[in-house]
């Protein structure tokens, strides 16, 4: 989807059984949300999303799991093998349909992109203590734990995601707004949203700072993107997609996941 050349010595296999432990793991430690109201919400932009993507990672091949964890961080995340989740918090500062469908057009463009496997690999090379066949080939042996949740995105502690190249970023800005557009949602809004992130205040907008670096020039390269983001809005609007995805009432908030 970039056009540019990739260091990618996993197997896509490999990475998604690597995606699916590192969620088991996170559903075993985190807390579910326990009102359908909120899945509800988040399912609906998710699978709107999804159905642009390219076919083979679509959402009709069964692979794609969705839950929301009750956590005040304003974090999200999606993983090899379909997993992706969404904190509660993060529905605090994407406070509108669009504004979440471009945090979820982001991380799933990070899948698609093999942003994982890319910086996966290149740990591998980085670090002459591991060799690189026997990784590629069993990279799920205890040993390279911390090199595969550094890979995916996922920290060891649950709620704590490392941040992706500002390459990655970019990119994955970028493919998002247009995974947006083309599904109908308003593309400008992935502005609006980094915008929140930059003007709000407390503990919760600096834990997603620290792993999706948010800046001007971020916000910038979102504006520049504009023009073919909204010529596909403009597009997919015309060919009917109009996502209906009604956000929960405030009453949603467990009091318990706040501060």
């Amino acid at each position: 989807m970039t056009g540019r050349r990739q260091l990618t010595l996993i197997s896509e296999d490999k990475m998604d059984a690597m995606g699916i432990a590192a969620f088991s793991s996170l559903k075993a430690d985190g807390k579910l949300s326990e009102d359908p109201g909120v899945t509800e919400y988040v399912v609906c932009v998710t699978k709107a999303i999804l159905e642009v993507v390219p076919p083979e990672y679509g959402p009709d091949d069964g692979r794609w799991e969705v839950l929301v964890f009750e956590d005040n961080t304003p974090n999200a995340f999606a993983l090899p093998g379909g997993k992706i989740g969404v904190h509660s918090g993060m529905l605090e500062v994407a406070t509108t349909p669009g504004q979440l469908a471009a945090v979820l057009g982001h991380e799933v463009s990070h899948v698609l992109l093999n942003h994982g496997n890319e910086r996966m690999s290149q740990s591998i090379l980085a670090d002459a203590t591991v060799n690189a066949a026997s990784a590629a080939a069993g990279a799920a042996a205890p040993q390279y734990q911390d090199m595969i949740v550094g890979g995916l995105g996922v920290g060891a502690q649950f709620g704590v995601l490392l941040p992706f190249s500002r390459k990655h970023e970019s990119e994955a800005d970028q493919i998002g707004q247009m995974f947006m557009a083309q599904a109908g949602f308003y593309p400008a809004e992935a502005i609006v949203l980094w915008q929140n992130m930059a003007t709000q205040g407390g503990e919760a907008p600096k834990q997603w700072k620290s792993t999706h670096p948010s800046d001007s020039t971020r916000i910038q390269r979102l504006h520049d993107n504009l023009p073919r983001a909204m010529a596909e809005f403009e597009a997919a609007r015309a060919a009917g997609k109009d996502p209906q995805c009604e956000p929960p009432p405030d009453e949603w908030i467990n009091p318990e996941a706040l501060p």
